[in-house]
């Protein structure tokens, strides 16, 4: 123990350097983390959709008339944010969608900022949708 003390030291800037290196990595590993919590792999919004969660998609009406997830609504992301009281109403939680889940990711960590509970969404949007070969219907 002593000799660690000694060259703690005799090494100043290394020693501070070590711990400012391992705080950046922890602080940016927690933000990634905190990010991807209400982040569901398609197969997981499967199972949330069937345990009566709402979806709501973000995308332009013409869009969401090109294909949809069966039972979505349209809400496009300004009016979500201007009013988030449409979501209230579903005690079994709301899942945001977009074309890549980007734009719904951001929308979701909005909305929890505000205080809105149980909201998530699909990493990788309808396209990892599409690529699990789950229902899409058009209008």
């Amino acid at each position: 123990m002593q000799e660690l003390a000694k060259f703690a030291s005799a090494n100043v800037f290394l020693v501070t350097g070590l711990i400012a290196s391992a705080l950046a990595v922890l602080f940016y590993e927690l933000r990634l983390k905190a990010r991807d919590i209400g982040s569901l792999s398609a197969a997981m919004a499967v199972r949330v959709i069937n345990d009566g969660a709402a979806v709501v998609d973000l995308r332009s009406a013409e869009h969401f008339a090109s294909g949809h997830i069966v039972d979505a609504r349209n809400i496009p992301e300004a009016k979500l944010l201007e009013d988030p009281s449409v979501l209230d109403g579903n005690p079994k939680g709301t899942l945001l969608v977009c074309d890549s889940g980007s734009r719904s990711a951001s929308v979701a960590a909005q909305l929890r900022k505000r205080a809105a509970q149980n909201v998530f969404t699909i990493k990788g949007g309808l396209a990892a949708w599409q690529q699990e070969n789950l229902p899409i219907v058009r209008d």
